[in-house]
């Protein structure tokens, strides 16, 4: 069986050309001045000065660097049920901001994407008020309950093209084994929310000198660790695709790499919060830092860079969570676990690791781009000729200061308001269509 991932975007594609931008393919190992000519929403060619056709829209990228449309794989769209915090609507328009033309909503919302009604629904939100492509992901387990799995089949014929209950991890080994291996024949990942709920019971940050101080209650970073190792063991059992989600300690990673080393079927992803954040940032007590996984230590967040440089880590996802005003107020240890990261997590990356030579531009690029588009089997990624006209455009020079009351998402909880940032999205394109440019 096959998973369908067409009509998330039935626009027209239009036609374009891209002059004079610096592009950057890491699929095709492309880096040089060119221009890039899209006809009918695909890429027709990359060349010095091509000749515009008939009617093309001409826009010069002098001095900004062109690369494939970002895809991030783990947001949060909130609809249906929960679109006081954000709709597709919403969602997508702050994606296309942040410079992603491509995201994949998790299962959580209300009712829960367990079955093909929710799927078709959130397809049809996404054909007529989305501005950028959805890609659903399904639920591994029934209302994410973890009793009993969800129609995977019927799921992945709908258009899912991976399944996880994100926000909770599946407790059961043996039903999440019998996942693993009803996914097999999908070639669908299963993405692991890696959290031992013993060990993580009550725990508002991470458990360290930190939480220590100031009396906080804490989780130990072994509660992921612990599950990352189960899920790897069920994986080399099965055969299965496994992915981590939000990876965020050492112990993890090191886990991750012995088992990569043994043949196992394991990617992993990374958000811009871990990495450029630790538990430091909770002495604020603010409750736009307290997020699943909690942030960690300078020690895991060094793990995490080396990681994302030499491809132990596989992508960088925001993990996008809106969430209402109402949900984080109050005491830090009583707020919703969550930030949201589609508008702020280019620039971010752009200031706090290419500018400092923490990562190369390039690599950059291929954990947003080539990454996230080579795990789920998605059509974007790539510049190649008749690939999709998804293209996103940077303005690495631009200043900026991060203002969370002029997101294009409907919540603004977000740990990075107020930080001046080098380096962000400039203009974003779907299908051969300007969706976003900074103004």
């Amino acid at each position: 069986m096959t998973m369908t991932t067409s009509a998330v975007f039935a626009r027209a594609g239009g036609t374009i050309v891209i002059r004079g931008g610096r592009v950057l393919d890491p699929s095709t190992a492309l880096d040089a001045t060119q221009d890039v000519l899209i006809v009918d929403g695909a890429i027709r060619e990359l060349g010095p000065a091509l000749p515009a056709p008939d009617g093309a829209s001409v826009i010069d990228a002098t001095g900004k660097v062109v690369c494939p449309g970002f895809i991030d794989m783990h947001v949060h769209l909130r609809e249906p049920g929960l679109e006081y915090k954000e709709t597709v609507a919403t969602g997508t328009r702050a994606a296309a901001a942040g410079g992603f033309t491509a995201v994949c909503c998790m299962a959580n919302t209300s009712p829960v994407n367990d079955n093909r009604s929710i799927t078709d629904y959130i397809l049809a939100k996404a054909r007529t008020e989305g501005a950028v492509r959805v890609y659903p992901i399904g639920a591994v387990t029934r209302g994410l309950e973890g009793k009993a799995l969800a129609e995977l089949a019927e799921l992945a014929e709908a258009g899912c093209v991976a399944f996880s209950d994100d926000g909770k991890p599946v407790m059961n080994a043996a039903l999440y084994r019998r996942a693993m291996e009803y996914t097999l024949p999908f070639g669908a990942p299963v993405v692991s929310h890696a959290e031992d709920l013993h060990l993580a019971e009550g725990g508002a940050m991470n458990e360290g000198v930190v939480s220590t101080e100031l009396g906080l209650p804490a989780a130990s970073a072994a509660a992921e660790d612990v599950m990352v190792a189960r899920d790897i063991l069920l994986a080399e059992l099965t055969g299965a695709h496994l992915h981590i989600a939000h990876i965020s300690t050492a112990g993890a990673i090191r886990l991750v790499r012995e088992a990569r080393a043994r043949g196992v079927h394991v990617t992993c992803e990374v958000t811009p919060h871990h990495l450029v954040l630790t538990d430091e940032q909770v002495r604020t007590y603010d409750p736009n830092v307290k997020m699943s996984p909690p942030l960690r230590t300078r020690r895991d967040t060094d793990a995490l860079g080396e990681a994302l440089a030499d491809g132990t880590i596989d992508c960088i996802a925001t993990d996008h969570a809106p969430h209402a005003l109402s949900d984080k107020e109050g005491e830090f240890d009583r707020a919703a676990f969550g930030i949201v990261g589609l508008e702020t997590a280019v620039p971010v990356l752009l200031d706090r690791l290419v500018r400092p030579g923490v990562l190369s531009l390039s690599t950059l690029v291929a954990r947003l781009t080539t990454g996230p588009a080579r795990l789920l089997n998605l059509p974007g990624g790539s510049l190649a000729r008749g690939r999709p006209g998804d293209l996103s455009i940077l303005d690495v020079d631009r200043e900026l200061t991060i203002d969370p009351t002029r997101f294009l998402s409907r919540s603004r909880n977000t740990p990075f308001g107020g930080w001046s940032v080098t380096g962000g999205p400039w203009m974003t394109i779907v299908n051969g269509h300007v969706v976003w440019q900074a103004q």
